[in-house]
């Protein structure tokens, strides 16, 4: 797979319970952001916002930068986006909550701007949707930032995909202004 793997790699990571709660909270009932996330905003980058809370027994607070959307063709079905740097400053980490439902060995898919980037994996279900996870590799993180649309794509069934089209408006600053 060369490039592709190296850029969509995943390793799996521990998930801390505050962007655990986050996620799942964001993906009941597909609500936005606002509605449903935990954590106190802490500011607006275009169409994400960097949310921080401390969980319980931490010592410092975490912050994550965010974003929903629910497919345009089907209002039931939300998609949480969530990016940030590992406690130790070494690692990017980018996950996606989808919801139940979807067809795990099919994994999920990305295009910016039409073009097709790769799959992950999903590594793990909760009860309001299956996670998958990415170590974002800097060639990754460069895409991103300049890309002006990303898709993620995730299959009810091995033909059938439905996508997710995400605004990467304010992604890079955002990014940027992360602790």
């Amino acid at each position: 797979m060369g490039q592709r793997s190296q850029i969509f790699s995943i390793r799996g990571l521990a998930v801390t319970p505050f962007l655990l709660a986050m996620a799942a909270a964001m993906v009941l009932l597909a609500a936005p952001v606002p509605a449903m996330a935990q954590g106190a905003v802490k500011s607006v980058h275009g169409d994400w916002q960097i949310r921080c809370d401390t969980p319980a027994g931490a010592q410092a607070e975490q912050c994550a930068l965010i974003q929903s959307v629910v497919a345009e063709d089907r209002s039931n079905a939300g998609l949480t986006v969530i990016i940030l740097k590992t406690a130790d400053q070494k690692s990017k980490l980018m996950r996606v909550v989808a919801p139940l439902g979807v067809l795990l060995p099919s994994g999920l898919g990305l295009k910016l701007d039409d073009k097709d980037v790769g799959r992950a994996g999903f590594v793990r279900c909760l009860p309001n949707g299956c996670v998958a996870e990415v170590v974002m590799e800097d060639t990754l993180l460069n895409q991103l930032k300049t890309a002006k649309t990303a898709t993620f794509i995730i299959f009810e069934t091995p033909e059938e995909g439905i996508g997710f089209p995400l605004s990467l408006k304010g992604l890079g600053e955002g990014y940027d202004k992360l602790p």
